[in-house]
């Protein structure tokens, strides 16, 4: 009976400490939960404040493996309707990026060749995007295609560099039109932008944004 008595005793308060037990692990556990998904979606905001644009890369060619998951990033971009109005070329032979850059030299006599010459800034990748032209918002859309890709790049350690000059330089002549016609785009598609790829070998510092730009409208 003494036994008894004791274990009546006791129980409520077994059963108390077991309920508080329960809850408090559970909080404990839903909060950090929570501090670990706000730690996940905190690595966008910082892969977005990290990104600088390279202009001086290694002698180190980007795995096809790479890029692929990179281009795979791209293609998801948010894209008016769907249409997905862009197509992508990937050149990485050293071969044919210096041809590029001799003919786009070549073809633009009254500027400095050093500065045409050298408008790929090194990049051992360089990937061109074309608009399709019977889509009025097709620029924007290429212009998200290369956002993703720069941000994933990034976050894998890669460096990129978007780049208009060489699509002037690739289009306002004859001289370039073979190696023009040589990515392939399909008929109806313009070279819209280029972005450089490869690993940095310079360590850019931030430049300041005028926060000024936006603003809330009440």
């Amino acid at each position: 009976m003494k036994k008894l008595k004791m274990i009546t005793t006791w129980l409520p308060l077994l059963m108390l400490l077991l309920l508080l037990g329960d809850r408090l692990f559970g909080w404990t556990y839903t909060a950090m939960a929570k501090e670990e998904l706000r730690e996940e979606r905190n690595q966008v905001v910082e892969t977005i404040m990290a990104r600088r644009s390279i202009r001086k890369y290694k002698d180190e060619a980007v795995p096809r493996e790479l890029m692929t998951e990179i281009l795979d990033c791209g293609i998801n971009a948010p894209n008016g309707q769907n249409k997905q109005s862009w197509e992508i070329r990937v050149v990485d032979d050293p071969g044919l990026l210096g041809d590029m850059s001799r003919a786009m030299a070549q073809a633009h006599p009254q500027l400095d060749s050093a500065m045409v010459g050298g408008c790929f800034r090194g990049a051992p990748v360089m990937v061109f995007i074309a608009r399709d032209l019977s889509y009025d918002f097709s620029a924007y859309d290429c212009g998200l295609l290369a956002g993703n890709m720069m941000l994933s790049a990034w976050s894998k350690g890669v460096g990129s560099v978007c780049l208009g000059s060489p699509v002037r330089f690739l289009t306002d002549n004859d001289l370039c039109a073979p190696l023009l016609q040589r990515l392939g785009f399909s008929e109806g598609y313009e070279l819209s932008l280029c972005v450089g790829f490869g690993y940095a070998d310079e360590a850019p510092e931030a430049k300041p944004r005028d926060k000024f730009k936006y603003r809330f409208i009440d």
